[in-house]
């Protein structure tokens, strides 16, 4: 318990948190299945290529999102090259920018342009009335990002997407367990990408997925990520290797299955974060809109310098010194980061002020509500010491 800022581990007190609490520890689910999975792969001999439980994942993804086709990937960010080439994007493609840099690399990787699209503030998702000042006869592509996995605003995304003839993708690495109104994310535009990185609620180690309802697409897409091979085993056009193996599959199936635990364990930290957090001046948590259902993986947190006497950095510095490894997801923004900072500058004044502010704290399975007490705790005693605070960073500058 902090008694007077000398407490605080910044300026030499004792770490309030032993073992370090972060953001998105993995969730792998009951490690005996897991490892039951595992030597059945070991015991046939497949290890990779499309195996039993890669396909069995393949399927309790569609399953889960309604749609009809999944294709596993090794990772997210190849998911996303993959969408592209199967899609044959050329030129430019309109994205937000508040997201991880991942979904602009992704297509500059491949060399099309990202151009960056500024943010609606209330959610920190693409603005879709930004969108057609945009939108130039380089257009090819429109990619939309759930962010926190929030959808995006789909309705108006692909009615601008059909009136411009583009191809609508969605960036929903943070989607798996959300839904748009009652109808799970996956299944919207002409296909959606899931990430299944170890910081996601639903964890391969690595991976991905490339979710759609289109049979022709999902046919390209399943050529694309398995070097371009056809029915015949004979290659239809240059593709790549993007396939997930069977261990990861294993453990993407142990990580499913625990799914609805995980949410369960987010939600009350959220919950309890906002409680513990209310009243206190220039913070204010980022509500998800209650019409869809969240995973609350992400509990953001927006902070108000003026009001708070904390910058949202001063806040993150405190925080990791005493052993809590707090995000600015994202800050910096991909339009701030090179090569795109120096290649392409543009303004996003919405974007820049939305980004600064956000601070992500520890949540998932692993986390106790103690422990969700004792972080909301220490928030609140650095607000009220905020001037003496200050005053110390101050003298050490």
């Amino acid at each position: 318990m902090k008694t007077s800022v000398d407490d605080l581990a910044l300026f030499g007190g004792p770490m309030a948190f032993e073992k370090t609490l972060v953001v998105g520890k993995p969730s792998t689910g009951d490690r005996a299945k897991f490892y039951e999975r595992l030597e059945v792969a070991l015991d046939s001999g497949r290890l990779t290529s499309g195996g039993p439980l890669v396909k069995e994942f393949e399927a309790r993804i569609a399953d889960h999102t309604g749609a009809k086709h999944c294709v596993a990937t090794c990772n997210g960010t190849i998911a996303l090259e993959v969408m592209a080439r199967a899609a044959g994007l050329t030129g430019e493609v309109i994205m937000p920018s508040m997201t991880y840099v991942a979904t602009a690399h992704a297509m500059r990787y491949l060399g099309l342009t990202p151009v960056f699209c500024d943010l609606d503030p209330a959610t920190g998702c693409i603005d879709p009335e930004q969108v057609e000042s945009l939108i130039t006869d380089r257009t090819t592509g429109l990619v939309g990002v759930h962010l926190w996995g929030q959808p995006a605003a789909i309705q108006e995304l692909e009615k601008i997407a059909e009136v411009h003839d583009l191809t609508l993708f969605f960036d929903a690495a943070h989607g798996i367990g959300c839904t748009f109104g009652s109808q799970p994310l996956g299944g919207f535009g002409r296909a959606e990408m899931f990430s299944f990185h170890a910081a996601k609620v639903v964890t391969t180690f690595e991976g991905g997925a490339i979710v759609t309802n289109d049979d022709d697409f999902a046919q390209l897409a399943r050529y694309t990520h398995n070097f371009g091979w056809g029915e015949e085993h004979v290659t239809e056009f240059a593709g790549t290797n993007a396939k997930m193996s069977e261990a990861s599959a294993a453990m993407g199936l142990t990580s499913l299955d625990a799914l609805p635990a995980t949410i369960a364990a987010n939600l009350a930290h959220y919950e309890e974060y906002s409680a513990e957090l209310d009243g206190l001046p220039g913070l204010e948590m980022h509500r998800y809109d209650e019409d869809n259902r969240n995973s609350y993986q992400y509990n953001v947190v927006k902070v108000d310098e003026q009001e708070c006497g904390l910058s949202r950095d001063t806040i993150l510095e405190l925080l990791r010194a005493d052993n809590v490894l707090a995000q600015r997801y994202f800050s910096p923004c991909v339009h701030e980061c090179e090569p795109y900072r120096t290649e392409r500058p543009v303004s996003l004044p919405a974007t820049d002020a939305f980004s600064r502010r956000v601070l992500t704290l520890p949540t998932g399975p692993s986390v106790t509500s103690e422990q969700v007490r004792d972080v909301s705790a220490l928030i609140a005693f650095a607000i009220e010491h905020a001037p003496e605070i200050r005053r110390r960073l101050a003298a050490r500058a």
